[in-house]
């Protein structure tokens, strides 16, 4: 591997070399006369051409195999690491259930083997104490001594019985089980002869049923039942002792796999916390690139908003002012000729009244349209520029306003407006009367109310608008639409200025909208006037126009 390498990289040892032999040359030919200057570029480009060359020059398939395979390598290397990595992991975690199991079943067989052995010790024990009953029974009679040695005859028979269920139950070889087995006939012949010895010292019959069946088998020899014992018990021991040292080995394997898993876990770690912190350093530059971006959308988006914020104020601007103008030309000009062909009409009516009935009832007829015109342009201009708000304010401009649409549309008015008028600067109050003339339409269009309140309130530097209906009430969908052009115009023509809009669905029932503009009025303080009909708005009563 390190001679191909080492191929692989003679290519680019040579391009270096002829880059410094250039380099050199070149600051040569750059100290020289400048007469040898044309000579000085005309070797560098002949030298960067043979650098070219070099660098074009194909290279053998064996160094292009072995230089994919090494950049294969650096671009997989931690997916290889970490396959690597999981395998060994995995397979020392086999390695420590093995070894855990293994344990276990050992330390379980020298625990069955040490509970033996004390099984042994105690059957010992017992029937070393069942000789000495049977002593005492028989020097001194005593029927205590009789059952004493009948309880102790219980003992060694369920210690028997145990010992039984272990032998028998394949943890032991043959000559163990044999062994056990001999044991237990000497036992059972022990006992029995026992019994029959007691039965036939004692002066009057004993209750030996609790001891067994009573023989008179001659005992074997106390010293063979204690030399069985004590070999049995030490096959246990050794079996336990074997057992212990297995799982110490055990446990020794079992720390050293722990060691190497923990030491590759530690270096698996750092290796992770390497690479999470350049991908950390790399998401932490595509966070600060995409914030640096985002503030630049903002601003441009901020700078957009407000040349758009400023165009629709200066639309708007040209449209009141564009309204303005025609009111005025309207009433001056189309309300001139108006009047003027309305008295020329009423002087020949007058003139021919007596001598031409009919032609008097014509123009009659013409008076009353030339009236219908005068009043179709009165009502024009007032929707343009309403004359009522330019001479009385907006109080009064209001007022006007929801008793006109109150007369239309058969509402009963709720009126909570300043005594006297207030003074606003003349945008602020066009907006506000904009405001509520398109809330007054959208009601009279789309609400079905039968009752309207409209509230104004000032100071603190602001004024409020407040109009109630109790007409079906807005829905939350409609709030969202883009193409609600009336919502839209009032919400910029309050936004551009500064002021706040909110329209809402009320509480119980119909739509609620609220303007907060700021204001530098000089009003007096509000009143609340009482619910008043639109045709006698200074009344106290309420009642459906």
């Amino acid at each position: 591997m390190l001679s191909m390498r080492g191929a692989a990289r003679i290519p680019t040892l040579a391009v270096f070399r002829v880059r410094i032999r250039l380099h050199w040359i070149t600051t040569t030919l750059r100290a020289a006369s400048l007469d040898a200057g044309v000579d000085a570029r005309v070797d560098a480009l002949f030298l960067e051409q043979k650098v070219s060359n070099l660098q074009n020059r194909p290279q053998p398939a064996g160094a292009r195999a072995t230089a994919r395979l090494a950049d294969w390598m650096r671009k997989r290397s931690w997916a290889i690491a970490m396959t690597v990595a999981i395998v060994i992991t995995v397979g020392g975690l086999v390695i420590l259930e093995s070894a855990r199991q293994r344990i276990t079943a050992e330390y379980e067989t020298a625990l069955e083997a040490r509970d033996v052995t004390v099984q042994l010790s105690t059957l010992a024990s017992d029937l070393s104490r069942l000789s000495a009953q049977q002593n005492q029974f028989l020097l001194t009679k005593d029927d205590a001594s009789a059952r004493a040695f009948c309880a102790s005859a219980a003992r060694i028979r369920e210690t028997t019985q145990q010992l039984d269920h272990f032998y028998r139950g394949g943890r032991a070889d043959s000559a163990e089980l044999a062994s056990f087995t001999q044991i237990l006939t000497l036992i059972d012949a022990r006992i029995g002869a026992g019994a029959a010895a007691m039965q036939h010292a004692a002066p009057h019959p004993l209750e030996l049923g609790a001891c067994g069946p009573a023989s008179d088998v001659n005992p074997a020899d106390a010293s063979l039942i204690d030399s069985t014992l004590t070999l049995l018990r030490d096959n246990e021991e050794r079996r336990a002792q074997h057992a212990l040292a297995a799982s110490r080995a055990d446990q020794r394997l079992s720390t050293l796999c722990a060691a190497g898993l923990s030491a590759l876990n530690i270096v698996l770690f750092i290796l992770l916390f390497r690479n999470l912190g350049i991908q950390i350093d790399r998401q932490a530059r595509a966070q600060r690139q995409l914030i640096t971006q985002q503030e630049e959308l903002d601003q441009l988006v901020n700078e957009r908003t407000r040349q758009l914020e400023a165009l629709g104020w200066h639309l708007q601007a040209v449209s009141e002012n564009e309204k303005t103008q025609l009111a005025r030309e309207l009433h001056d000009e189309l309300g001139a000729i108006l009047t003027a062909c309305r008295m020329d009409v009423a002087w020949a009516r007058r003139k021919l009244k007596d001598s031409e009935p009919d032609i008097a009832d014509k123009l009659q007829r013409a008076l009353a349209n030339l009236d219908q015109g005068i009043a179709l342009k009165r009502r024009i201009i007032e929707d343009m520029r309403p004359t009522v708000l330019a001479n009385f304010g907006l109080v009064t401009a209001l007022r006007t306003l929801a008793d006109e649409a109150a007369q239309r549309n058969n509402w009963t008015l709720e009126l909570h407006l300043p005594a006297d008028d207030v003074q606003l600067d003349e945008q602020t109050e066009i907006a506000l009367f904009r405001v509520a003339q398109e809330s007054l339409t959208n009601a009279a269009k789309y609400a079905r109310a039968s009752k309207v309140g409209i509230a104004l309130r000032v100071g603190d530097g602001e004024v409020a608008l407040h109009i109630a209906d109790n007409g079906v009430g807005i829905m939350p969908a409609d709030l969202k639409r883009t193409h609600t052009h009336g919502l839209l115009g009032m919400r910029q023509r309050v936004a551009a200025h500064g002021g706040r809009f909110d329209i809402r669905r009320g509480a119980q029932n119909g739509t609620e909208i609220d303007v907060v503009m700021p204001s530098a009025s000089t009003a007096t303080p509000s009143v609340d006037q009482p619910l008043t009909s639109p045709a006698t708005p200074s009344t106290s009563s309420q009642s459906p126009v």
